[in-house]
């Protein structure tokens, strides 16, 4: 990836419905040229897909929450791939350390969360739970940085 494919992509992380022919006079390079590497970002993987972003606060997420699992060793990734099909789930991180699995999760109630968690523990290959509730979030990146 050359320097005209990181400044492609931080144009396209800032500005996503910027027309792609408006992208290319800016770049002062030809609308195939650049329609040609955003195909090239594609295939490689490098661009997984188009998203928006919502509010989750104005679709009535009130609580995020951060919940530390400690799981039976051997059923580690079993027990990730059960908690990462919630709909509440937005990350869920193997982890090392005193627990095993970090995830982070909203809720619209505090009952929601409790339900979450409680549910949580009925799984006999987990251990222990550690949540906190954030009270706002600073900083929340979709995307690493192109640098």
């Amino acid at each position: 990836m050359d320097e005209l494919d990181k400044t492609i992509l931080r144009i396209l992380v800032s500005n996503h419905d910027k027309p792609l022919r408006r992208i290319a006079a800016d770049l002062g390079i030809p609308v195939s040229t650049l329609h040609d590497r955003v195909k090239k970002l594609v295939r490689q993987g490098v661009i997984k897909g188009k998203t928006i972003i919502l509010d989750e606060k104005k679709l009535g997420y009130t609580i995020k929450a951060l919940i530390l699992v400690n799981v039976d060793g051997k059923k580690i990734l079993e027990v990730e791939k059960e908690i990462a099909r919630n709909p509440n789930v937005q990350l869920v991180l193997d982890i090392t350390g005193e627990f095993d699995i970090a995830v982070v999760a909203l809720f619209k109630t505090i009952e929601e969360l409790d339900r979450f968690v409680k549910n949580l523990l009925k799984n006999p290959a987990i251990k222990q739970t550690r949540t906190s509730i954030a009270f706002r979030t600073i900083k929340q990146e979709i995307n690493p940085p192109i640098i």
